[in-house]
């Protein structure tokens, strides 16, 4: 892995933003300003509104989860 690449679920933001063409801090925003609360909620509608895969869905939420604990 190269120095300073990300890891974790950060590893998948480049793919998200290239795919569903928004960058990450406005799908953050989108879950900060979401009444869901548990991770999973966050995922499922994600997935089900914004037609996001699992994997990036799920890295989403707990990156953003994870920077508000």
């Amino acid at each position: 892995m190269a120095a300073g690449a990300a890891k974790g679920p950060a590893s998948y933001f480049p793919s998200i933003e290239e795919r569903y063409g928004r960058p990450i801090a406005e799908w953050k925003d989108l879950i900060r300003s979401s009444p869901l609360t548990r991770h999973m909620e966050i995922v499922s509608w994600l997935k089900a509104e914004h037609g996001l895969g699992h994997g990036h869905a799920n890295a989403l939420v707990a990156h953003t989860l994870a920077e508000d604990a």
